[in-house]
């Protein structure tokens, strides 16, 4: 494509893009994946250990958690990415299969997500853990909270950097109501439903209690759920530090570790150094797992599940400035700041 025709066709992308978010609510990333990949899962050498074999070594697996945790793939206009639940099971399960993966270390740079997907997440991971007996550490980035701290709890060791963001310990059922706004202008929508709970908590009719009652009871379900799993990984700590730990505020990785919200601080390579001590391991090799054909120079590159040829000819519409790629109606564990 020509330079003048690739100007030409992003000013036509960020047009469309423009007129979706004013017409409707819809994804605030828009994708055009022109060469997407074919989902292959491949390893890189990212750091070996001095003394350490070049064949023959044993292995720590890292598994990027990047991103929005849901079923749903974000989306794409042409193609839809992998959704972050089927990405990482599918490394856990490579990382099983390998004899040579003695531990895994998860890399965990998410605000959260849907409740259905991260309580997914977590049991996958837990399961991986008792199916392969290989130790799970985590290791914090820049954010993991809300669900990506419940995925975090899922792992037998966990390390936050400094600067990490993390508890926001919670549920969050987002809802608006325009019928007040429509009334002004004579505009008045009246659902036909089965019954009086079928239309629950509609934005374009007047608000019912009786309706933010119901939806307030599964939000404290849901978080009952959280609070189990957090009592139940990180029994060490006290009831006033619970509270506190569990109010849905956030906390810098040095705050969490003070509240017994992680067991240290530390970087990647801390984190490498608690794998290899819970699988009782010498001089090691850290891989990386990524997408087939993917470049990775660090343990810090990205690895989306697409070729670097469709990278290279990839338009990526952010409409809005998010961590995640869309957020449509649901329960969720996220933070949004």
């Amino acid at each position: 494509m020509h330079t003048r025709s690739i100007t030409r066709f992003a000013s036509l992308l960020l047009l469309l893009g423009a007129s979706m978010m004013l017409g409707a609510c819809l994804p605030n990333r828009i994708a055009f994946d022109l060469d997407p990949g074919d989902g292959k899962i491949e390893s890189s050498e990212v750091y070996r250990e001095p003394g350490s074999r070049r064949f023959g070594a044993p292995k720590v697996a890292l598994i990027d958690v990047d991103g929005l945790i849901s079923h749903v793939a974000p989306p794409g206009v042409i193609t839809p990415r992998a959704n972050t639940v089927d990405s990482v099971v599918a490394r856990l399960q490579k990382a099983e299969r390998d004899p040579s993966v003695r531990a895994v270390i998860l890399r965990v740079n998410s605000p959260g997500g849907t409740v259905a997907g991260t309580d997914t997440l977590y049991d996958e991971i837990r399961r991986f853990r008792e199916r392969s007996n290989k130790p799970v550490v985590v290791s914090m980035a820049e954010v993991a909270a809300s669900g990506g701290y419940y995925v975090s709890l899922a792992a037998d060791h966990i390390v936050a950097q400094p600067s990490t963001v993390t508890g926001s310990i919670g549920v969050i059922f987002q809802t608006f109501n325009v019928s007040d706004g429509l009334a002004m202008i004579g505009i008045r929508a009246r659902a036909i439903t089965s019954d009086r709970n079928k239309a629950i908590a509609s934005p374009f009719e007047p608000a019912q209690a009786e309706h933010y009652e119901i939806l307030q009871s599964i939000v404290d379900d849901f978080y009952d759920a959280f609070l189990a799993k957090v009592i139940e990984r990180r029994p060490e700590f006290a009831d006033a530090d619970l509270d506190t730990a569990t109010d849905g505020r956030v906390f810098t990785g040095t705050q969490a570790l003070k509240l017994g919200l992680v067991d240290e601080l530390g970087t990647l390579y801390d984190a490498f150094e608690a794998a290899k001590r819970l699988a009782q391991l010498g001089p090691s090799r850290l891989v990386k797992y990524h997408a087939e054909g993917v470049r990775v120079n660090s343990p810090y590159a990205a690895a989306p599940d697409i070729r670097p040829s469709a990278a290279d000819r990839r338009i990526d519409i952010s409409l809005l400035k998010l961590e995640q790629d869309h957020f449509s109606t649901g329960f969720y564990y996220l933070w949004r700041p």
